[in-house]
């Protein structure tokens, strides 16, 4: 009977695809010990290509089954006429990402959609995902488990866990949510591309990370079901294959080989350092230079022996000088003996560890930052096609996770700065308002105190919090303007720019500021440029708690009312009720301080508002702008100009290329105006250090834009400066920031 139903499928499929026509697309789908599951697999993917009724392929690639898999396959090969189905054999030796490569050789379609022959990926899904590429609106379709309406439907708690793991790690170098699937849809051209380089059982993560942002993607919902027949081949051997490929992607150079060679090196460099040390401190000299000494000389020593041995493969291809990678490891070995002492003191200074065991921390940390920094900074894989964009995203991630760890260990190291003492003992005295300032930076420290006890730590929790909430904020922002690799790189600017480090790390009221003003851009950017109305109400929320703050946020009310009026698109909002109403709840939350105010003959106004603007004349111009140049940098002026200026234009991004890019005149509007009522103020009165911080917030998406896009395409020799300096000015606010 099953053979008869085989039987019916082909000839009414031999109907409907004439002889020698091209497929419009192949399902490939390899197999290993599959028997149970090709006859009902064939019978409803057959199912769905008659219904699709365009003229398809059904390529089964076998890696090398033991049992009657590929006898079933050749049945339905013979049975279905026009070449519906063909059975294709591999190598076995090259595995899952071999039989796919295989397949996609012996096709002629020019589309190929890869599934499973478990019966774990949905044959229903078929048309969705071939459809996109078909109509040539997409060119990678992938089957999502984890978007609105996909599924895994049986999964026990620690296999969900596992599989949300591993699409974590690969989150930095994807645009998707899924990165993990199995079951997706791409051009044949994409996968051939890949060539020798294709590796593990995941090789539709290959085609994203190597296509990333060129490959416009989608993802179709499906709802993933574990096998009924048949053995499963996940085990330690794909997990352990699945981290290699990843590293590989990422442009790590890293194995077992490598780990033992560099733990070779390690435990010599050690002794050369020791040795130096031991030599140089008995001839009298000071600890300092005895010091500084032998830390070069062991950096020197265990360059030149991992180039030569750990990471000889990689060495040999870099084409860059040995002295530039000698710079680099200094970098990386500088970063890690940091972030050493960080550990070391945190550990033993606030967490009372003995030292003995705090210090075998330190040196496993020191180990794996020197190792990982080495692996993928200073022998990395050469590029062979990597897009630019992944080596950003490796570097932003890394940048952000290395000043992270570091404001964290030194969270409760350094004392309180006067300023965060003067708020401590706000604290310790809460009200609804106080004269110089809004409550909300008392009350956080209060929580967190209360919480957690009284400390240095605690005192400075709230404002990493704030950090955290802040770079979501703008991360969103930079993804909904520009993209991923944009919004990974604002978030590496928020961790270098100098503002944006302490204010992240010392609890005064800028910190929940920048993060209510984070906020307030991203909802304005969903309401003006995305036109979504619930969008107001979430500004109104951040504009009150912003409010609470720091007054300095209602600069944002004026620059939202001239860009209403710029922006022709935006000027509907005047006429809708959706604003007003945002600005009352912003009011409402703001209600606490007025009421203080009104208690208190209006103090904290007069003191933060007539008072200030009518005290006596100091011209401090020239101090604002200096205060500027420390804030973002020299490099970050430079580029913030060059951002306000213009933004780099994209082929394939018609609102790029648009008159008037919005999002440019959103930058400028959102920047320019609050800027300037500072400097009007600094024309006849005092300016502090840290006043204008926050009002960069709305520049740095174009920052990251422009890095990401590139300088060196833009014929102007500043440009073409900014674009090469940014790389090696991490490295020295990293070493900065370390030391």
């Amino acid at each position: 009977m099953q053979q008869n139903h085989i039987d019916s499928i082909a000839g009414d499929r031999s109907r409907t695809m004439p002889l020698g026509r091209t497929p419009a697309y192949c399902i490939l789908i390899p197999t290993l010990n599959e028997a149970e599951n090709v006859d009902p697999l064939l019978e409803q993917v057959t199912a769905q290509v008659k219904r699709i009724g365009l003229p398809a392929e059904i390529l089964v690639v076998d890696g090398g089954s033991k049992d009657d898999t590929c006898q079933r396959v050749e049945k339905w090969a013979k049975s279905c006429h026009q070449g519906l189905v063909r059975l294709v054999h591999s190598d076995a030796r090259k595995g899952l990402s071999g039989d796919i490569m295989r397949g996609a050789a012996a096709t002629q379609a020019e589309i190929v959609l890869v599934m499973d022959a478990d019966l774990s990926h949905p044959p229903s899904a078929i048309e969705p995902l071939v459809r996109p590429l078909i109509d040539d609106t997409h060119d990678l379709a992938i089957g999502s488990r984890y978007i609105p309406g996909g599924g895994t439907p049986g999964w026990p708690w620690y296999r969900l866990l596992t599989s949300r793991v591993a699409a974590l790690l690969a989150w930095p170098l994807v645009n998707v949510q899924d990165p993990m699937s199995g079951y997706f849809c791409v051009r044949r051209q994409e996968l051939l591309n890949l060539g020798r380089e294709a590796s593990g059982f995941k090789i539709g993560l290959e085609v994203m990370v190597r296509g990333l942002d060129r490959l416009r993607t989608i993802e179709v919902p499906i709802v993933f079901k574990d096998r009924e027949r048949g053995q499963s081949k996940l085990g330690m051997g794909v997990i352990s294959t699945y981290l290699k490929q990843l590293i590989a992607l990422s442009g790590g150079s890293v194995s077992t080989g490598h780990a033992a060679k560099f733990s070779a090196v390690g435990a010599m460099g050690f002794l050369v350092d020791l040795t130096i040390f031991s030599v140089l401190w008995m001839l009298g000299a000071s600890l300092v230079l005895t010091h500084s000494i032998s830390f070069l000389c062991a950096t020197v020593f265990n360059f030149s022996l991992n180039s030569r041995w750990s990471f000889a493969e990689t060495a040999q291809r870099d084409n860059s000088p040995s002295w530039t990678r000698y710079l680099r490891l200094l970098v990386v070995c500088i970063l890690a003996l940091a972030l050493r002492g960080a550990v070391l003191s945190s550990l033993v200074q606030d967490m009372h560890w003995y030292p003995h065991l705090a210090l075998v921390v330190a040196v496993a940390t020191t180990i794996l930052v020197n190792f990982f920094g080495s692996a993928f900074f200073v022998f990395p894989k050469p590029e062979n096609g990597r897009a630019s964009a992944v080596r950003w995203r490796v570097l932003a991630t890394a940048t952000v996770t290395y000043v992270l760890l570091l404001r964290i260990a030194f969270l409760g190291i350094i004392e309180l700065m006067p300023q965060e003492s003067y708020y401590w003992v706000y604290a310790q005295n809460l009200d609804i308002g106080y004269l110089d300032h809004p409550p909300m930076v008392a009350w956080l420290i209060a929580l967190s105190t209360r919480l957690l006890g009284d400390g240095e730590a605690t005192v400075r929790l709230p404002s990493i919090v704030c950090w955290l909430i802040s770079a979501g904020f703008i991360y969103q922002l930079a993804k909904n303007m520009f993209g991923k690799t944009q919004a990974i790189l604002s978030v590496m600017l928020l961790s270098m720019l100098p503002i944006y480090v302490f204010v992240g790390f010392m609890m005064t009221p800028d910190a929940p500021l920048y993060a209510a003003w984070a906020g307030s851009l991203y909802f304005l950017e969903r309401a003006l440029l995305a036109k979504r109305r619930i969008a107001w109400y979430g500004m109104g929320i951040c504009v009150g708690l912003g409010m609470l703050s720091k007054y300095t946020i209602a600069l944002l009310g004026p620059a939202t009312l001239v860009f209403i009026l710029i922006h022709r698109d935006s000027r509907r909002w005047l006429l809708s009720f959706h604003p007003y109403l945002a600005a009352a709840m912003a009011a409402v939350l703001f209600s606490p301080v007025i009421i203080w105010n009104a208690q208190h003959d209006w103090a904290s106004f007069q003191f933060q508002g007539s008072r200030r603007w009518s005290g006596q004349t100091d011209f401090s111009l020239p101090d604002m702008l200096f205060a500027v140049l420390l804030l973002l940098t020299p490099l970050g002026i430079l580029s913030v100009c060059s951002s306000l200026r213009s933004l780099k234009r994209s082929e394939s991004n018609p609102i790029e290329n648009s008159k008037i890019d919005p999002r440019l005149l959103f930058a400028r509007v959102f920047v320019i105006l609050p800027f300037g009522v500072f400097v009007l103020q600094s024309l006849r009165h005092d300016s502090q250090l840290n006043w204008t911080g926050p009002i960069w917030l709305a520049v740095v998406p174009m920052l990251a834009h422009n890095m990401a896009s590139g300088f060196n395409t833009v014929q102007h020799w500043i440009n073409r400066m900014i674009d090469s300096l940014w790389k090696p000015s991490s490295a020295a606010l990293l070493l900065f920031y370390g030391i």
